[in-house]
Order: C-alpha cells, then structure tokens, then sequence
C-alpha cells in the first residue's frame, strides 16, 4: 500500500457521494458522521465512511475521485493476462481520501500506490469485472489482440517472401527483408498489402519497353502519377530495381533517373538496340527488310527501339530463338554459321528496352525463348530477370554444366542470390568461388546449336 500518513479527520469532514438520476450525475455533501441531508433515491449507490457500496435500485453510480483506480482496474484487465494488484499514481489528496474511505484505512496512503484485486473486491462487495465493466465498458483483451496483429502481419510478410515475382528474382530477398524490417504501413496490414500487391505489378513489369514513367505508370496501374518522385510507392519500386541490379541505392535525383532508364523507362529510342542474327521474317516493313538482309549476309542487325515500335514482328517468326548476354557469342557464331547461322539474339549485358520489346514480340507470336549467359552472380541475376519477364527457358545453365565448366582459375562470382531454376547452382558457385564467362563454353554452346539446329535452318 506505500507509506502510510495521518489522516486529517474532522467531526464535521465532508465526504462526496455520487447520485445518478437518468443520465445526470449530481453530487451531493454529507457530514464526517455518516447523517445524510437527504434521503436515498432510486439507482443511488453511497461510498459509506467503511468504504463499501450499497445498492439502491439496478444502476451503479461512484464517486468521481476513484475514477483513476478503476481506469487502471479496467486496463490491467483488459491486458488479457493475470492480475493480482495494480499500482496507481499520482492521486490527489481528494483521490487519496477517497481511496482510504474505499479500502476503510485509517490512514492516507501515498500518491503512489499499489491495491491488491482481492482488497478492492472485498471492499465492494462484488466482483471487480462487474464493477468496471459497468463503469468504464466491456473489457479488452490486448494479449490476444497482439497475438492476432502478429499472426496477420506473419502472413503479411509470408505472402511477401513467397509472391511469385519474388520467387522467380530471388535478388529482391534482401529487398524483401528491408520492408519486413521496415514494417506495415498506414498503421494496416490490408493497405500494406495492397501496396506492396502494386510495386510487384511493376516489377513484374520490369525491364521495360522505353515508354516514358507516366506512361508507363498508367499501362501498369491505371494512373500516369502512381509512380512519381517521392512517393512511397515509387521508392519501394527504386530500392527494388537497385537489388535487382546489384547496385547501391540512388541518393538523388538523377541517380534515380539513371536507374529508371536502366530498368527500360523512358529509354531513348535511337539509343536503346538489341542484336539480332540468323532471321528471316517476310513482309516489307523495315525491320524484316534489314533482318533478311543482314542474315543472307551472314551478320548481325542492330535493330534500334525506334525499329521495333513501328515494324512489329508478327508472323514468320521462328519455332525457337537463342539468346546470349555476350556479342562475343554472336560474333563467333557468326563466324562459324555464316548464312545458315540459326535465330540468335544478344542482349549485351541487361536487356535494353528494345532487347525486351523484341522478346516479347517473339514470345507473342509463339516463338520459345531459350537463354544462356555467364556463370556469375550477376549473369545469373540477369538470367533471372530474362525467365521471370519474357518466360525464357534456361539453356545449359545448371549445376552439372557450371561443374564442368568450372576451374580452380577465373573471376570471382561477386554477390550471389539463389537460383529460380536450381537451386543448388547458387550454392555451388558460392563453394567453388569462380565464375565461368560465357566465352569460356562457347566452343561447347555452338556444338550444341548445331546439334539442335540441324534441318531446322530455312
């Protein structure tokens, strides 16, 4: 109960009582003796000079000045846990006396101070849930309520990690882990999710085709400004784009320009080119004039977006195309084919918006895309993305090919994420250390071409 002082008792001290008739509350004095100035009315419940209450009528009514205890009553309560005695402070000289008369103390207790459940239950006669629950409402139950908010965020976060644009770019994990860290939005799970259901619609979306943001904004969500600087949708999508590409987080303005255009958004259209061999669409239209040229000439056409967003590809297209990161690949096929050279595509590194745009035209038309790229974290990254956006097959990128391609010698593999399509090849190149450039199978890639290719050319 805390130190104990003196009461200051008077003959004539005057105690508050509290009496309700309907919805007013009036109070009323009456003398230190207990001798009432007026008689008791229908609902009056009196604090006595023993602390106890006494019922007259259905309805409950207490005295203001222990309004402070029964508040903290009614929220340790509401903890949904065990409660044995609840401290409360500071209470006023007034709150203090009211306190004694409740618990019948012959002294005042401190403006700290500690009551035990069963002295306040005693002192009233009744149950203390009752008590409160008529004075204050119905109880919580916040232990439950916090086992409820933690299982919805799990799922929350589970959905998250386990979304299939996630799943198939495996580098957004670290992406992923710094908005679980970050926490829910807008105080809701529901608006969290929804957000977030949105920034994977536009990575899913990513690489693009070199549409300007605002338009690029509206094809993907219906809005030209969902996607503008500085909103909280456009810097998840920013931290994403830089996990995805492995590269640190943009600090200003045109840094985030430089990325956006990367990821394919708002790529010049004379810049942007993809490199393409081995084609021989028909039709008249400028792109089929170039491919079938440079293909009887056995070599490769530098097809620029602008090409591709005024000559669309849409029929003729072959059964399946060949695509590497690396012109060097092109080159020596080239140089091996000639004019027989099969369909080949090189995206040079990332796919550029015109290198996307041309896939995606191909896999339209029903043309299967098979990849192959470097044996690094990076290439595998990229590889990813390709599988993720376009729907490519990996080509002679496992485990098994990584191994027998590998050797003591060779680059380090750089950051590794964990591969859509096998998962033991991430680790291995972890174990090993070293990567495998594309140039090192070359030899090996172009045997295998023409094994697949053979009676197949046009």
């Amino acid at each position: 109960m805390g130190r104990l002082v003196p009461r200051r008792d008077h003959p004539q001290r005057l105690s508050e009582v509290a009496i309700t008739t309907g919805a007013a509350e009036v109070c009323h004095r009456y003398r230190g003796d207990g001798i009432r100035p007026a008689p008791l009315r229908f609902g009056h419940v009196e604090t006595r000079r023993d602390g106890r209450f006494r019922r007259v009528g259905t309805r409950r009514s207490y005295s203001s000045r222990l309004l402070p205890v029964w508040q903290e009553v009614h929220r340790r309560l509401s903890s949904g846990l065990t409660v044995s005695r609840v401290r409360v402070g500071p209470l006023s000289d007034a709150e203090r006396e009211a306190l004694a008369d409740l618990l019948g103390l012959d002294r005042l207790p401190d403006s700290y101070v500690t009551v035990s459940m069963a002295a306040l239950e005693r002192a009233v006669g009744e149950s203390v849930h009752s008590v409160v629950t008529d004075l204050l409402g119905p109880l919580g139950n916040r232990a439950e309520e916090i086992r409820h908010n933690k299982a919805v965020k799990a799922q929350l976060w589970s959905w998250l990690r386990t979304h299939p644009v996630v799943q198939a770019q495996p580098a957004l994990q670290p992406w992923v882990t710094a908005v679980e860290n970050t926490g829910v939005f807008f105080s809701s799970v529901d608006k969290t999710r929804a957000e977030l259901a949105k920034v994977l619609k536009v990575i899913r979306h990513l690489p693009a085709t070199g549409a300007p943001l605002p338009v690029f904004a509206d094809a993907v969500l219906g809005d030209p400004h969902a996607l503008d600087e500085g909103t909280r949708r456009a810097t998840l999508v920013v931290k994403a784009m830089a996990a995805i590409f492995d590269v640190p987080l943009p600090t200003d303005a045109i840094a985030r320009r430089t990325l956006w255009t990367r990821a394919g958004v708002s790529d010049d259209e004379l810049s942007s080119t993809v490199l393409v061999a081995g084609f021989r669409p028909p039709g008249a239209s400028l792109v089929a004039t170039v491919l079938r040229a440079c293909a009887d000439a056995g070599d490769a056409a530098p097809l620029t977006l602008r090409q591709l967003r005024r000559s669309r590809l849409r029929t003729g297209v072959p059964a399946a195309v060949w695509v590497f990161e690396n012109p060097s690949i092109l080159a020596l096929a080239l140089e091996r084919f000639g004019r027989t050279c099969p369909p080949l595509i090189c995206t040079s590194g990332w796919p550029s918006s015109a290198g996307i745009l041309f896939l995606e035209q191909l896999r339209d038309a029903g043309t299967v895309v098979h990849y192959h790229g470097d044996f690094d974290g990076e290439g595998l990254r990229i590889a990813a993305s390709v599988v993720a956006r376009i729907g490519a097959k990996p080509w002679l990128l496992t485990t098994a090919d990584y191994i027998r391609a590998s050797d003591a010698e060779g680059p380090q593999v750089g950051r590794v994420t964990p591969v859509p399509w096998d998962e033991d090849l991430g680790a291995e190149l972890i174990r090993r250390g070293t990567s495998v450039p594309e140039e090192r199978v070359a030899e090996a890639l172009l045997d295998t071409l023409a094994v697949q290719t053979v009676g197949s050319l046009p």
